[in-house]
């Protein structure tokens, strides 16, 4: 991900952010790395994780800077009548527009997705919510622990010791987030073909359920709902953690002939042929005496070394890293996986294209911050700007 400022693949894309916390944010950081103009709406009490810390930077809290770079800010009021004229005005050349806000809200304000999409046929709708808007649950708010635990993810994690167990990461909101960006990418596709835009939704429920694979599709088979494995897998065996002589590992074996190489490579062939555990139905069948016999194993040798060996050989299995290991990896470096500007450091764009390269542009802005930048551009001047100010439909300050 290069710092120089390079048209990237959705260049001249303009995106009216409206979004809040997590989900949206990181879709919209997702298509400002790639080119898109993002334009960040705050309210006037800001984007609440702005405050999700410590750690801070210049008051923005880390949970704010990792997911808004590349993108603009413009605090306005949307619950006023002003507010809502500037965001008309704001989408008369926008070709997307992103909210999260419970559904129902913008009907109230008069800019639900039907008024939007006769006045603005092109426009691209996209809203995250919890639940949707309709069923038993519909405007419902939504969170992502509350739905990992509803749709089952933190009833398969954990082990027997541990009882279940949250990600730990915010593993439904990211995930929401991707969808989101896949979602825009289609609808913009299908406008190429038919010239209209529409209305498209990810919740973060659905989210949930679609990606509790492969327990989903294992229940829709067997009707057994998952046990607590802790770190093994349901389906495949050997997949989990073994400790060294100096740090725990993770092996991964996805079939009969990579766990054969596997008992080759660490010395122990017959175990690839004994009966117990040729194949994966066996091994699953006769997974705590495989445990032992390969736990008797990796206890004499060194992580490092014993991983390295294996990854040369083609076979799946790495160190269990800290962040800070990770982030400091030479791999990670090579990969020029961190990309700094100015105060600011991130991971990048995972999206590597050979031509249309992400780029980082600009740092996460400070609450509205680029108002009269962005004012400006859709054609209010000075003295407008100012009128805007001192009624409160553009912020000054963010409101406490």
């Amino acid at each position: 991900m290069t710092s120089d400022l390079v048209p990237g693949a959705v260049a001249g894309l303009r995106v009216i952010d409206l979004t809040r916390v997590l989900g949206g944010p990181y879709c919209t950081q997702i298509l400002a790395d790639h080119g898109a103009d993002v334009i960040k709406v705050e309210p006037p009490t800001g984007d609440e994780v702005r405050d999700w810390g410590p750690p801070f930077h210049d008051g923005d809290a880390a949970y704010y800077v990792g997911i808004n770079r590349n993108k603009r800010s413009i605090g306005l009021d949307l619950a006023s009548e002003g507010g809502r004229a500037v965001l008309l005005k704001m989408l008369e050349s926008a070709d997307v527009l992103i909210e999260n806000f419970k559904p129902g809200t913008l009907d109230k304000w008069g800019i639900g997705k039907e008024v939007l999409g006769k006045k603005f046929p092109q426009l691209v709708h996209c809203r995250i919510s919890g639940f949707g808007a309709d069923g038993p649950r519909g405007g419902n708010p939504g969170y992502d622990a509350i739905i990992q635990a509803m749709t089952g993810m933190i009833a398969a994690t954990g082990s027997p010791e541990s009882g279940p167990t949250r990600i730990g990461v915010p593993l439904v909101d990211i995930t929401t987030g991707l969808y989101a960006a896949i979602g825009i990418l289609m609808a913009l596709s299908e406008r190429q073909r038919s010239g209209r835009g529409q209305f498209l939704e990810t919740t973060l429920y659905e989210t949930g359920l679609a990606i509790m694979h492969p327990h989903t599709a294992n229940y829709f088979m067997h009707g057994k709902p998952p046990s607590l494995t802790g770190n093994e897998h349901p389906n495949l065996v050997p997949y989990a953690i073994f400790p060294t002589r100096t740090d725990d590992i993770f092996i991964g074996v996805g079939n009969d002939g990579t766990f054969r190489k596997l008992c080759n490579e660490i010395g122990k062939p017959e175990l690839g042929t004994d009966p117990r555990f040729a194949r994966n139905k066996d091994r699953v069948a006769n997974r705590e005496a495989l445990r032992e016999e390969l736990a008797a194993v990796f206890r004499e040798r060194e992580a490092e070394p014993l991983c390295n060996r294996l990854l040369a050989a083609g076979l799946p299995a790495g160190p269990v890293q800290k962040i800070n290991q990770a982030l400091d990896n030479p791999h990670t470096l090579y990969r020029n996986d961190i990309i700094e500007k100015d105060w600011y450091k991130g991971v990048a764009s995972p999206i590597r294209l050979d031509r249309s390269k992400p780029s980082l542009r600009r740092t996460p802005p400070k609450f509205n911050q680029d108002a009269r930048e962005v004012l400006g551009e859709f054609g209010y001047d000075t003295s407008q700007i100012d009128a805007l100010v001192a009624e409160g439909v553009v912020c000054g300050k963010r409101k406490r």
